[in-house]
């Protein structure tokens, strides 16, 4: 089986970055390569618990993915099944894991997308399209209104 990963560097709270690989209205900034929308997002953010999105690309295509969390840490940590719906099943199930730390400036990002099949297409449209989505956090991320600011004095 063949893996992906990628790190990133965000100048934004732990709790923000979390927030936003983990709700609905988080994953709706970001999801998907491309400048398309996402179009539904639906997540039971439990162990156990379901999710599903489906995004438009520029190109007009749409995706679905679904899966099922493994492991919910907040706020450090997201690990869950990924599986593409529409007539991608036969591609089966994978696994996508987020580690989030703390670092001087902000938040460092550690995105695993593992058990995907052993080929070099599949591994090298996964990392394009997870490029492409970390690359649309991070311009949401760096929106003044992406996450609230703390404003209590202790």
């Amino acid at each position: 089986m063949t893996s992906v990963t990628l790190i990133r560097q965000f100048a934004a709270p732990l709790e923000a970055v979390f927030e936003a690989i983990s709700t609905p209205a988080g994953i709706t900034a970001w999801w998907g390569p491309d400048a398309g929308p996402v179009l539904h997002a639906e997540m039971d953010l439990r162990v156990g618990g379901l999710y599903r999105a489906r995004f438009r690309m520029l190109d007009g295509t749409e995706h679905e993915c679904n899966g099922r969390f493994l492991e919910v840490s907040p706020p450090d940590r997201l690990v869950m099944t990924w599986r593409w719906a529409g007539g991608r099943e036969a591609e089966g199930e994978s696994r996508v894991q987020i580690s989030l730390r703390a670092s001087e400036g902000g938040t460092e990002l550690t995105f695993t997308h593992s058990l995907l099949p052993d080929d070099e297409k599949t591994a090298a449209g996964h990392k394009d399209g997870w490029t492409g989505s970390l690359e649309k956090l991070q311009r949401h991320l760096s929106k003044p209104d992406a996450y609230p600011v703390n404003t209590s004095n202790g």
